[in-house]
């Protein structure tokens, strides 16, 4: 009966983790009481793998931050701006590249493939000098064992780690990273013989990069790596992990014949036509290690459809041959849904958290192995079925709609210079428009009257009143700095997806289904489990009371409907597509009811557009062909007068510049002040944009003050590649977490700004 999880969530069923992390960082207690959390976390999930019956269970993939951080440790990587002088990583020299100190800042995060799991870049050169300096693999499969478990030491294979390094500040951006191949790999094998002297049996290399669009010489170093390290390997078996999507036929024919591996894991979940390449051919007297259990999303699996995959797999590789596995690390979904008292009773039947998932697992591998439980078999079964004839699911009129889409592509009537002309008559902006991206600072007053208004502990009349006091404070703020286009500081909403998806129907909640963002922040995704429907208007009634308040055009705030989908789990009975255009019409009846109302200006933030990108080229015109598709339904019906913005957060643009232009939004404010240089060189290689544009002039993520001579500066910048008559000048983001003693300086030094250029324009004409 052989069971194997790939990987499991580190946080903890209640966020342990989260909180042990904040207070060591905060200074309130010690490591060691963080290593303490630490340990009786690894040891309840691996006590909980082992009761379950799970053979193949992972050791090493519990961090305080990172994986591929833990990793840079452990080759003694560590850029010298953190004055780190050898030995063993301690944690402040490891939480100092994960987050910057007082003197240096954080090296550089970015997405763990197209998850909304971000991971720390190693930042590497030709001058690395590579050493053994963080025993943590060893460590932990030798606590795990102290306490009778023999674990599956997992380590991120050498030649992703490479890949997805980027070279330092100061080396050329042509050098290759792979080069570096032969000086890590000696830390490799200290490792391996390590592990090999404490007993391990199993050793498991996560390889994801496998899944990608590789050029010759990246996967020729595959087998280079692996031809080094099979005499270090020798006496164990060695599973190679690929996960996210289907594996390239090139690719499987190079990793199935690597020296020295003995298993290798598959994604059966995404990677449908993997499968294909196993019953093509698969190597003899190998172990398959198949990915059947998804764990990227929080539906209950098929258990039937899975076995029957299985037994077809079985019949290929051999009976011993055959182990049951989760589709890639249960990081990516929520980590026990016993802690859902207040979850829909129906609802809940359909879904399984990470914990359910290793109990599914365990089932496969028991009926596989003729040991079927058939209570769990047939509750699975029923509540399938449940699923797919619940009235709660299905909506006629939306599918309908939705239906009815498929005709058209959605383009407003005028194009855009027109409109923007049309726009400028109602609104009379000056020329450089200052505005901000929507949220202001969340104080605690603010957070308690939502919380007690939600517990029932205040009227409905006092929370109203609260929050018009709250939005009054902000108007008149934006007016003493006088910003030309206002927001009302949404005081009234938790999360810029959830507020929504509290009020469409289609959407469930989970009390604590939290998922690992970076370092010790969750977020809790939305559940869509049925069609998508808007029954009232959600924003209108706080909008128009702000635009109440002052002559000043007032933007009404919307989330668009990819950024909904992508920062959700999301229903797995439809393709996405569908879900996000009926999200589409639920956003654009809100538009057109704001427009009713006399909004003239609207955002529809499409902050996480670039995230839902697939991994391989050749799938993704098609999805950016319907998300922009979406977004251009929620206001394809507006008057030409109605200025349609969105905002966009830092993530390569480059790449995907023409769908963001095809977008057709009015104006777009862009995450920018990261990255300053990278966004602006587009428009440097000449691509041509006619809409209006607001790069971020500062960075709302850190507590610096920008002056105005700095921001100036970077308009300046924008200047020399955009038209003045199109640039806006703005943050790069909401200021939600920011304080107000950073926020008033800040935005009155970004109008001083403005003001100081428009004159110095005025004067030049």
């Amino acid at each position: 009966m052989a069971s194997h999880i790939v990987g499991y969530p580190r946080m903890g069923p209640k966020r342990e983790l989260k909180f042990a992390l904040e207070s060591f960082w905060d200074g309130k207690s010690s490591a060691g009481d963080l290593q303490k959390v630490a340990a009786d976390l690894r040891e309840s999930i691996w006590k909980q793998m082992a009761d379950t019956g799970i053979k193949y269970i992972p050791s090493n993939t519990f961090s305080c931050y990172d994986q591929v951080l833990d990793t840079t440790a452990m080759l003694g990587a560590v850029p010298p701006r953190y004055g780190w002088n050898g030995g063993e990583i301690g944690s402040d020299v490891y939480f100092s590249m994960a987050r910057g100190n007082a003197s240096v800042p954080a090296m550089e995060m970015t997405k763990w493939f197209d998850t909304n799991y971000h991971f720390i870049v190693p930042e590497l050169g030709p001058d690395v000098k590579f050493s053994y300096a963080s025993h943590k693999a060893v460590t932990e499969y030798k606590e795990a064992k102290a306490l009778g478990v023999d674990t599956v030491p997992v380590l991120v294979g050498p030649v992703s780690y490479l890949l997805l390094s980027k070279p330092a500040k100061g080396v050329e951006k042509s050098f290759s990273l792979l080069s570096l191949l032969g000086k890590i790999l000696p830390i490799y094998k200290e490792v391996i013989t390590e592990l090999k002297e404490a007993g391990a049996s199993w050793i498991q290399f996560d390889e994801p990069t496998l899944v990608m669009d590789l050029e010759s010489h990246k996967l020729h170093a595959f087998t280079e790596a692996y031809s080094a390290l099979e005499s270090t390997l020798s006496g164990l078996n060695v599973l190679i992990e690929t996960y996210f999507a289907d594996i390239p036929a090139e690719q499987y024919k190079t990793l199935t014949s690597l020296k020295g591996v003995t298993a290798f894991g598959f994604d059966l979940v995404r990677g449908s036509k993997t499968l294909d390449l196993i019953k093509g051919d698969f190597p003899e007297g190998k172990y398959l290690f198949a990915g059947v259990v998804d764990g990227r999303n929080i539906w209950a699996n098929d258990l039937a459809a899975s076995l029957s995959t299985l037994e077809t797999l079985e019949s290929i590789v051999g009976k011993d041959k055959l182990v049951v596995s989760t589709s890639c690390s249960l990081l990516h979904t929520a980590v026990d849904i016993v802690n859902e008292t207040k979850l829909d009773k129906e609802i809940k039947s359909w879904l399984a958290f990470a914990a359910q998932k290793v109990v599914e697992v365990n089932a496969l591998a028991k009926a596989l192995a003729g040991q079927k439980d058939e209570e769990i078999f047939s509750a699975n079964a029923a509540a399938l079925a449940s699923r797919k004839s619940s009235p709660r699911v299905t909506n006629e009129a939306v599918q309908k709609a939705a239906a009815a889409l498929k005709g058209s592509d959605h383009r407003r009537a005028t194009n855009v210079s027109a409109r923007l002309d049309a726009q400028q008559k109602k609104l009379n902006l000056p020329v450089l428009p200052t505005t901000t991206i929507g949220s202001f600072p969340q104080t605690m007053e603010l957070r308690k009257v939502r919380r007690e208004y939600k517990a029932k502990k205040v009227s409905e009349d006092d929370y109203v009143k609260a929050i018009k006091e709250e939005i009054r404070k902000v108007v008149k703020l934006q007016e003493e700095f006088d910003i030309d286009v206002l927001v009302h500081g949404e005081p009234e909403r938790n999360d810029m997806v959830e507020y929504f998806g509290e009020q469409l129907s289609g959407f469930a909640f989970s009390a604590n289904g939290w998922v690992q963002s970076y370092g010790s922040r969750c977020v809790k995704p939305p559940i869509i489990y049925g069609d998508v429907s808007r029954p009232k208007s959600m924003t209108v009634f706080w909008s128009t009371l702000a635009q109440s308040m002052t002559a000043r055009p007032m933007k009404g705030m919307l989330t668009g409907p990819v950024t909904i989908l992508n920062w959700s789990f999301v229903r797995n009975d439809q393709p996405r597509f569908e879900t996000c255009y009926q999200i589409a019409l639920a956003i654009k009846d809100e538009v057109e009811d704001l427009e009713k109302n006399g909004i003239t200006v609207i955002q529809i933030d499409e902050a996480a557009l670039r995230e839902g990108l697939p991994l391989r080229k050749s799938e993704q015109a098609f999805y950016l062909d319907w998300a922009v598709h979406s977004f251009r339904i929620t206001n394809c019906g507006v008057l030409d007068t109605t200025q349609i913005h969105t905002h966009m957060c830092y993530s390569n643009f480059n790449d995907i510049i023409h769908s963001i232009i095809d977008m057709d939004a009015d104006v777009i404010t862009i995450e920018n002040s990261r990255s300053d240089e990278k966004l602006l060189s587009v428009f440097r290689e000449g691509v041509k944009y006619g809409a209006g544009i607001g790069p971020g002039v500062y960075d709302i993520h850190s507590p610096r003050i920008p002056s105005t001579e700095e921001i100036a500066d970077r308009i300046n910048k924008m200047l020399a590649v955009l038209e003045t008559n199109i640039l806006w000048v703005n943050p790069d983001c909401g200021l939600k977490t920011r304080k107000y003693t950073e926020v008033k300086p800040a935005l009155k030094n970004m109008v001083d700004a403005a003001k100081l250029l428009r004159s110095q324009l005025a004067s030049a004409k």
